[in-house]
């Protein structure tokens, strides 16, 4: 079971939509999921019961049970685990990332945003896991993208994914209703952006 944890110390980055959209995209490629919500305001959980569709399976937790709630996934047929976080618990966010293969960090092309990313980088590496940087809801015709990938650089052992999520409406349109993007409109470009995302990621994860 391959398992990976979506982080952020700054709220309002996107972890949850990216959590419920990953998830419903790799089972659109084979995979069994489960969304892990990590986090007291279940945002995940509440998308869930919403849903008329069952899977993908989320099960709201506390950090301190995560090996073994992972244990009993992967025996249960889980084949992709992923762990939504709260920004505001330091500790759950680090027993994410040490029980991740990879992590996933969401950030927004704006100043506050990218202030935050060093904080989560420094939960990556202490739990010695590599990191990924998301630029996500990033705005269209956006003059901050170029600033923000040359600010992320500094970070070397968490590169930016070659794809980002733009600031599409397919989202909270989605989700009020318990669906994804993909789902509400598999052509959109919300749709189209997921899809690359998630190859990239498969790919990053293969062999961990």
């Amino acid at each position: 079971m391959q398992t990976l944890a979506i982080i952020s110390r700054k709220g309002g980055t996107g972890k949850s939509t990216l959590a419920i959209h990953l998830a419903v995209e790799a089972e659109k490629h084979g995979h069994t999921t489960a969304i892990i919500d990590l986090d007291p305001q279940g945002s995940v959980i509440k998308w869930s019961d919403t849903r008329e569709n069952e899977s993908p399976v989320v099960i709201s937790a506390h950090a301190i049970r995560l090996p073994q709630i992972l244990h009993k996934a992967e025996q249960s047929g889980v084949t992709l685990a992923i762990l939504d976080t709260s920004p505001r618990t330091e500790d759950t966010a680090l027993d994410a990332a040490r029980a991740a293969d990879l992590v996933v960090i969401p950030c927004r092309p704006a100043r506050f945003d990218l202030q935050a990313i060093g904080a989560t980088v420094d939960i990556a590496n202490i739990a010695k896991v590599e990191s990924r940087i998301i630029f996500n809801a990033v705005p269209a015709r956006s003059s901050m993208i170029d600033p923000a990938k040359r600010a992320v650089e500094v970070y070397k052992g968490s590169p930016c994914a070659p794809t980002m999520i733009g600031h599409r409406v397919a989202f909270s349109h989605a989700t009020v209703d318990g669906q994804t993007a993909q789902e509400f409109d598999p052509k959109s470009k919300a749709s189209l952006e997921i899809a690359a995302l998630y190859r990239y990621l498969s790919k990053e994860l293969e062999g961990k």
